[in-house]
Formats: structure tokens, C-alpha cells, sequence
């Protein structure tokens, strides 16, 4: 009977030394894993131990996950520290030796929980429910530029326009157009410009006696109308150079747009507190509607059916207009900001990944920059989603989103600044959201403008000087 008992427990004793496989039935986890029922007074001792047990199990098939994933063709480590770099990277800042050139700099090694953290930081403060202040006293010289990804890079100047002696105001690529660029300057002169080797002037359309405070050009680029501040609107015809019909007003026309879907319909907002809807063949007021202070800027969502207008107390309207009749009709008022500064620019755009629907920036005088979603099923109701304080300005100076850029990446926005500097913002960051900036201007620069392909930027300064800049191929 020793004989006998004494192999079993050499049998068991074998058996202990074989590590326990862990439990793959998933009906099974799933007993194991359910709470204690309501009628017992307290927590199962067992239950509790075995839970604990199988909760301590799960990291290393998570981590064993983790080491399986891949996304196109790269590790899960690498996609963190992708995203780290994209958070909390270092320092990089552009001098007159790498003009125009993105600097890396590779941020800081942090512990996978430091890197979900940050993570769910960015998402949380990019949500709809709150209003995010990314408001900082530092100036924009101050600003630390942080790492930006190749896809932002620029590999210098594409060409330079200096023929100019004035402030050049406004300038903007035709529509899907990647090749042609107009620009107006304060001396009421407005040139037409081709970006493709080589580069060249193609019109000078002289006609304005003052400032030009805004153009448009037609939806097949035939067409541009321009508005100064000699209180007139002109049209003019691209290929001959030739203004082909004036427009005289009261007041002084600040901001200019084409209706989108009707481009027989110019759409102005004045000094004298209007919105006009003109008939561009005949150049005849069609409708007008009156605002509590002077039109600045104005934009018109890809519907036709909505303008949003913003005017020099810093205020942003919502407008219906009819595209078949013109006739307009207020809706909504917005401020974009607690100081009363006059809005330069407005800029409407259909679809943010941020937002997750149509999306508005304003940018004021004060340098408050305000992005905002619109509600398209309430007529255009605007929500505050996030702000950005920048260094206040005597200058006009405007901004623009990036669409392509921020489809890829974040929520992008480039601005002039009066340090002569182009800069770049990610408005999905909480902090530190100056993602680079492009230096060669030597005096304020004033007016930004992507072209369709954005790969191309256009920036001008108060010296008459156009810069355009070229991006980096990305894959």
C-alpha cells in the first residue's frame, strides 16, 4: 500500500510543477467573471480572489496584442511614439539658415500610461461639450514652435512678387486652381499672376483709387470682383485685363464673394452697416440687409444658402439667402469674443474631423482667433469649440484654414503676424498649438492663401512683397 500511495504523490507532485494554462473558453470567463448575486449580504472571498486573479492575467495577452499590431507596416511602439511626438515633442525652430524648412527634433521617451493619457488629454479638450481656451500672454515670438510631421514640411521659396511699392492687403489662388494668384495692394492696383514655371505677371488691372479691401474670382476664373475703400465694386475680366463694369456705393466696400451656386450673384458688405446682393451682369442692387455696425468680412457656405458675416464690433451674423432671388434674411448673431474688435477674417469649411460637421474661424483685429461648428439643421447656429489668443495687431491681418493638412492631422490654421513671420497652428492642441513658422518677410505679414493642391502657400507683406512658398512631396 506505501508502493501504491507513494506514486500518486509523485504523480502530484509532477503535476505542480506544470505552470496552469490559462482558461480560453470565453463562456466560461464569463461565469467565472460574474458578479456575486443581489441576495448575498456580502462580496464572495472566492469570487473576488478569482476575479483578481484573472484581471492580473489580461495585460500580457494585451501586451502580446500590442506586438501583433501593425498599421501600414509599422509597430504599435512606433504609432505611440508617433503620437507622442505629435503631443509632447521638443522644441524646433526655424532660423534664417533653414527658412521656410520644418526642423525634427524627437520628443521625450514617456511610459505607454504617460502616452494614453496624453491621448485622451487631446480628445477630451477637442470635444463638442466644452469650450477650450488655448488663450496663452505669451506673444507669438514667444511661442515654442513644436515638432511638426513631414507632411508640413516646405523646402523653400517657390517664387517671389516684389514689383509692388505698396502694402500688399489681400491675395488669394484662383478657384481649384493650383496655378493662378491675384493680389491686391493698398495702392488700388490688383495684379493677376502665374505660379507655374516660370512664374510671370499676367494682368495689372488698374482701376481702384485706394485700398483694395477684398476680391473674388469667378467659379471658372474668367471673372474677378474687387471692392475698395474708394466706394466702389468693379469687375473685370481676366483675359483682356479690362474693368467691365463699376458699381458705385456710399461708404466705403470692405469684403466681396460670389455666390456659389448662383454666380450671376455678388454678394458685398460695406461701411455703411449692409450686406448688398448685386446682379453681376447688370450690376444692379438685387436686396440689402442692414447690421448694427460695418461689414468686414464674409463667407458662403458650399449650399449657397448661408452667409456668415462678421462686422467691427466682433460680432458673426448667420444670413439666409434665397440663390435664385437674392433676397436676405437675418438669423443668428454671434460674438466671437469678449473685446469689440474689429473681424478680418471669416472663413467657411464643410467638414472638420474635429467637429464632425461644417466648421467657421473668425479672426479679429485684437488677435482673438475663434473656431467654431455650425449647426446646419438649426440655420447656421454657430458653437464655440475652442479659441486661440494671439498678439494683438495694428494691421489687417488674415488667416486661413488647412483643409488637406488638417484632414490627416489635426485642425490647422495658418496666419500672417506682425513679427513678419507665417505661422501654423493645430487648434486640436490644448497647449503649445504654434506647430511651425516660415520666415523671409521683412515687414508685417498681412494676407495667407493656400492654392488647391496645398502645395503651395502664398503670403504677403505690408512692403509690397508676395512670398510663395513650396511644400515638401509627402508619400
Amino acid at each position: 500500500m506505501a508502493a501504491a500511495d507513494s506514486a500518486p504523490a509523485s504523480s502530484s507532485s509532477a503535476e505542480c510543477s506544470v505552470a496552469p494554462s490559462m482558461p480560453t473558453d470565453p463562456d466560461f470567463l464569463s461565469c467565472v467573471l460574474q458578479p456575486p448575486t443581489p441576495s448575498s449580504s456580502r462580496p464572495d472571498a472566492d469570487y473576488t480572489a478569482l476575479r483578481r486573479l484573472l484581471l492580473r492575467r489580461k495585460p500580457p495577452s494585451a501586451l502580446q496584442h500590442r506586438m501583433e499590431w501593425r498599421c501600414n507596416g509599422k509597430g504599435y511602439v512606433a504609432y505611440r511614439n508617433f503620437l507622442l511626438r505629435r503631443i509632447d515633442g521638443g522644441s524646433a525652430h526655424s532660423t534664417p539658415s533653414n527658412s521656410g524648412r520644418w526642423a525634427h527634433s524627437p520628443g521625450p521617451a514617456l511610459s505607454e500610461a504617460d502616452s494614453w493619457s496624453s491621448i485622451r488629454d487631446l480628445r477630451t479638450n477637442s470635444g463638442l461639450s466644452r469650450t477650450v481656451s488655448l488663450g496663452s500672454k505669451q506673444s507669438d515670438t514667444e511661442r515654442h514652435v513644436r515638432f511638426a510631421e513631414p507632411a508640413y514640411s516646405f523646402v523653400g521659396m517657390h517664387c517671389i512678387f516684389d514689383s509692388c511699392k505698396t502694402s500688399v492687403t489681400i491675395l488669394k489662388f484662383g478657384r481649384a486652381s493650383s496655378d493662378l494668384l491675384a493680389y491686391g495692394a493698398a495702392d488700388g492696383g490688383l495684379t493677376v499672376c502665374q505660379v507655374s514655371e516660370p512664374p510671370c505677371v499676367l494682368q495689372k488691372l488698374i482701376g481702384h483709387s485706394k485700398n483694395i479691401t477684398d476680391f473674388d474670382f469667378s467659379s471658372n476664373n474668367q471673372y474677378i470682383a474687387s471692392c475698395s475703400l474708394d466706394k466702389t465694386v468693379r469687375v473685370w475680366e481676366i483675359s483682356k485685363g479690362t474693368c467691365i463694369r463699376v458699381v458705385y456705393g456710399v461708404s466705403s466696400q470692405l469684403c466681396i464673394c460670389f455666390h456659389p451656386v448662383n454666380n450671376n450673384l455678388l454678394l458685398v458688405g460695406n461701411a455703411n452697416k449692409e450686406i448688398n446682393a448685386i446682379n453681376f451682369s447688370t450690376g444692379r442692387g438685387i436686396s440689402k440687409l442692414n447690421f448694427d455696425d460695418a461689414v468686414t468680412a464674409l463667407d458662403v457656405d458650399h449650399t449657397g444658402q448661408l452667409i456668415f458675416a462678421g462686422d467691427a464690433q466682433g460680432y458673426i451674423y448667420t444670413v439666409s439667402v434665397n440663390s435664385h432671388t437674392g433676397s436676405l434674411s437675418r438669423t443668428h448673431k454671434n460674438k466671437s469674443s469678449k473685446s469689440k474688435s474689429p473681424i478680418t477674417t471669416i472663413q467657411y469649411r464643410t467638414f472638420s474631423l474635429v467637429a464632425r460637421c461644417p466648421v467657421l474661424i473668425s479672426c479679429a483685429q485684437d488677435g482673438n482667433l475663434s473656431f467654431f461648428s455650425i449647426a446646419t439643421d438649426a440655420k447656421g447656429y454657430l458653437t464655440l469649440i475652442c479659441s486661440l489668443k494671439l498678439a494683438s495687431r495694428v494691421q489687417t491681418i488674415r488667416a486661413s484654414f488647412c483643409p488637406l493638412l488638417s484632414l490627416e492631422k489635426g485642425e490647422f490654421i495658418v496666419t500672417g503676424s506682425e513679427d513678419a513671420n507665417v505661422y501654423f497652428y493645430d487648434l486640436a492642441r490644448p497647449k503649445n498649438s504654434c506647430v511651425n513658422k516660415l520666415q523671409g518677410h521683412g515687414s508685417p505679414v498681412i494676407g495667407v492663401a493656400w492654392n488647391h493642391g496645398e502645395n503651395l502657400l502664398a503670403s504677403s507683406d505690408s512692403d509690397g512683397t508676395v512670398i510663395v512658398w513650396k511644400r515638401a512631396k509627402t508619400n
